[in-house]
């Protein structure tokens, strides 16, 4: 029996009775409505179907009994998956654009010329070890030195050297000084002609990094005017570094291009000063052998050698000695009339 239902009450009087169960009556309502909201509220019906049994599908089973899929990741693996992916290097060199193709031209140049300078300046293209052991054995002592067989030594080594010897045979009877001129004219044109493809290296070493900054610069300014005109689910910081990663690629080429040719520039500079000092050397080594032919003998590669005639006259000219007679004649002819006026 509910609390509010129990109420003892015992009038004293009559008013006081009729008052008295006016709010008896009043309360008995009042359960009465309390008792029928909770009979019909979501509450009440959830009180009756506590004590029932509730229905559960197999699936529903099986995913509690499942392991949690967090449990199975490695540890770190978090940690690879927020790594960022390798730079292909194909698609990094396409990025470049069309700064990219002098680039590569320059590339080209610059293995194509180490090539051929490595080949060119080989020490038996230059200065043949042979030759040198030749000429050295020929002018040991200098007073015995044979042009004629120097000559044979040059041909039989054809190479840089030999035709700078060449040319100071060429010169046999000529003072010592002028030959060691005409060896060292000699042996500068030759250096000339090998120094010229070097010097494209140098230049190729110098403009490359030139034509990646020029790129790079350009791709900058792309990038930032590009970063003006961003739609609304971009951000600008997105745009930039993006423009700003491809726009580094062409300092990156240039730069890849310039080192290697600088470097073979100058071991390929310090190789030709060394093969020509020693052509120098080898000159120094010989001149001397051609003191004893000075003013006396010559060398020609088809007779050898040959004294130097110096009591040959030229030939006359032709005409000459009619026109000798003939002013022999008039000289006479005119000491006639003057002797004859002196009379």
């Amino acid at each position: 029996m509910s609390p509010l239902l129990t109420l003892n009450f015992q009038p004293s009087d009559q008013g006081a009775g009729s008052a008295s169960s006016s709010l008896w009556r009043g309360s008995a309502w009042a359960a009465i409505v309390v008792v029928t909201l909770l009979a019909v509220s979501p509450f009440g019906v959830g009180l009756e179907a506590w004590g029932q049994d509730v229905p559960v599908s197999e699936s529903a089973i099986e995913d509690l009994l499942l392991p949690d899929p967090a449990d199975n990741v490695p540890p770190g693996g978090a940690e690879q998956d927020a790594k960022p992916s390798g730079i292909d290097l194909m698609t990094l060199i396409g990025s470049g654009g069309k700064f990219m193709i002098p680039i590569a031209v320059m590339s080209m140049l610059v293995v194509t010329l180490s090539v051929e300078r490595f080949i060119s300046l080989r020490r038996g293209r230059v200065v043949p070890r042979r030759l040198v052991k030749r000429l050295q054995q020929l002018a040991d002592p200098v007073t015995e030195f044979d042009p004629k067989a120097a000559y044979k030594a040059c041909q039989e080594n054809r190479s840089v050297a030999a035709d700078v010897v060449i040319a100071m045979l060429q010169r046999t009877g000529q003072p010592v000084s002028e030959i060691e001129r005409i060896a060292t004219e000699a042996t500068q044109r030759k250096a000339d002609d090998f120094g010229g493809p070097i010097r494209w290296l140098n230049l190729a070493a110098a403009a490359t990094p030139l034509m990646g900054l020029l790129g790079t610069v350009w791709g900058m300014i792309v990038a930032f005017h590009e970063s003006t005109t961003l739609t609304v689910d971009r951000s600008r910081s997105e745009q930039l570094s993006e423009g700003i990663y491809t726009a580094l690629v062409t300092t990156l080429a240039g730069l890849i291009v310039a080192i290697p040719a600088a470097i073979m520039a100058q071991y390929l500079e310090n190789r030709l000063i060394r093969l020509f000092h020693r052509i120098e050397e080898l000159t120094f080594t010989v001149a001397p052998g051609f003191e004893r032919f000075a003013g006396r003998m010559r060398f020609d590669p088809r007779t050898g050698i040959s004294p130097i005639r110096r009591d040959v006259s030229p030939p006359p000219v032709a005409g000459g000695t009619q026109k000798s007679n003939r002013s022999a004649d008039g000289k006479r002819t005119a000491k006639d009339s003057t002797t004859a006026q002196q009379g």
